[in-house]
């Protein structure tokens, strides 16, 4: 009965280690103010998935957004080069800062997806990678940064994976609500 136990523990903790997301988040403990100028510059797709990137940006603005940054500006559109034919470079990462700085930004959100697939096999569970970052523009130095990974089960939305990891990772950032004339 004892072994019966065990074994019963044992699939337990194999299930959940399954479904497991690794986030790795380091900030300089400076809550970022949710009143400031922020952007969302391009989020790079490393992946052989057509325009994870953008669809990434989507699910980062409203998750943004609904963390209270309501001064959330994208980059232009014709800085995008998330394409099936033409790989992100660095360059357009390096224009979009421009941009924000001309804009008058104070953060910028960017990034990277390292993982946005369906796995191969039977099961075909979604898997999820991504990287984020928030720039001081004005200086150029990171001040927050995560990184996870997520996995899902074989029913399951690549889509909703990708939101759950990406709200676990935005959900480390500190916030600051600075009122006006404060």
């Amino acid at each position: 009965m004892k072994q019966i136990k065990w074994l019963w523990v044992v699939m337990v903790v194999l299930l959940l280690g399954a479904c497991a997301t690794g986030i790795q988040s380091t900030s300089d403990h400076e809550a970022l103010d949710t009143q400031a100028k922020w952007a969302l510059l391009p989020i790079a797709n490393n992946t052989d998935t057509p325009q994870a990137g953008l669809s990434a940006e989507a699910m980062v603005e409203h998750l943004l957004r609904r963390r209270g940054i309501s001064s959330l500006q994208r980059y232009p559109a014709a800085l995008s080069r998330d394409s099936l034919f033409e790989p992100t470079e660095r360059k357009v990462t390096e224009e979009a800062q421009k941009w924000a700085q001309e804009q008058g930004v104070r953060f910028a959100v960017v990034g990277s997806i390292e993982e946005w697939r369906y796995k191969v096999g039977i099961d075909g569970e979604p898997v999820v990678g991504v990287t984020l970052k928030v720039l001081d523009i004005s200086t150029g130095r990171v001040v927050w940064s995560a990184s996870g990974a997520k996995s899902g089960w074989s029913r399951e939305a690549l889509s909703a994976v990708a939101q759950t990891l990406l709200s676990n990772l935005l959900g480390t950032m500190q916030l600051t609500l600075t009122k006006p004339g404060a």
